[in-house]
């Protein structure tokens, strides 16, 4: 089996020395990688090798790199090297293709942000059950006027890297859908700003021009972002090693490790423990690096 090692920075962080170390590691486990193919200059290459020789398979031999180049500022992912471009892409919301938690900023226009933030990282971190959390940050809102919405709104920023990760993989022919344990006050102005084929989340209620303190049942959690993406592999005919996931909370876990590329993106620690992949040092274009596209075939 041919695979490819990844190497991904910061833009301008990546040089000559930990791909000739990454070289040298491989060669110590049996493995004769090919010439470097520069993805991004000073950002992104790809190292082929030919699996069979390897001393513990892609596990064993990303293990060993993790070890050697641990202190290198550097992602790093092993995979196989067919089938690497992926048709669908299902991404998380939150602290993912946006900066930050939305409920988190909707809490601070009723002055709770700090105690809303803190429930939201405990959430987030697996340290709470995430539909109860849930509920319980949306009581604390009860009576906020519903213009707090359009004032949230207008403060969401993308995250680096996130049109362009939606808009060269529409391109290549993936569908792209975003998914969140937030709201669909939120998703479907972030959906509409970044280009995506659809979106799901959660629904606030709100009645007489204020919210009510509940959330539409049922509630969309960690489950739901794994039935989502079952459903929308079956309703685009594609295998699950045809998928791209990517999440940085806890409610992830289930949808990134169920899909042929899943990604912990700047996650928790118990995120970045059961993904496949992750990524804490490069943006969201490291997601197309991963699947082999050059900086060149990036769309704006």
């Amino acid at each position: 089996m041919e695979l490819v090692l990844t190497l991904i920075a910061a833009p301008g962080g990546l040089d000559e020395p930990p791909i000739r170390d990454a070289r040298e590691i491989l060669a110590a486990l049996g493995v004769r990688p090919a010439q470097p193919r520069w993805l991004a200059p000073e950002e992104a290459c790809d190292l082929p090798f030919e699996a069979e020789a390897a001393e513990g398979g892609p596990a064993g031999i990303e293990a060993a790199l993790r070890e050697s180049l641990g202190a290198a500022p550097i992602d790093l992912a092993v995979q196989p090297a067919r089938g690497r471009r992926k048709r669908l892409l299902l991404a998380d919301m939150d602290s993912t293709i946006v900066i930050g938690e939305t409920l988190d900023e909707l809490a601070d226009c009723a002055g709770l942000k700090p105690e809303i933030a803190a429930i939201t990282a405990q959430a987030m971190a697996g340290e709470l059950d995430f539909e109860a959390a849930l509920r319980r940050r949306v009581a604390l809102l009860e009576g906020l006027p519903a213009e707090a919405l359009e004032r949230t709104r207008a403060g969401i920023a993308l995250g680096p890297g996130a049109r362009a990760l939606v808009a060269t993989m529409k391109a290549a022919g993936a569908y792209c859908a975003l998914i969140s344990g937030g709201f669909t006050q939120f998703t479907e102005h972030v959906a509409a700003a970044c280009g995506f084929d659809e979106h799901r989340a959660n629904r606030l209620l709100i009645e007489d021009g204020k919210l009510t303190g509940r959330v539409a049942e049922p509630i969309q959690g960690r489950d739901a972002k794994r039935r989502a993406l079952l459903e929308l592999l079956e309703r685009r005919g594609l295998a699950a090693e045809a998928a791209c996931t990517v999440g940085d909370g806890a409610n992830d876990i289930d949808m990134l490790t169920a899909a042929g590329l899943g990604v912990a993106y700047r996650a928790k620690p118990a995120v970045r423990a059961a993904a496949p992949v992750r990524i804490d040092r490069g943006d969201l274009t490291a997601l197309l690096y991963l699947q082999g596209f050059a900086k060149s075939e990036l769309a704006a």
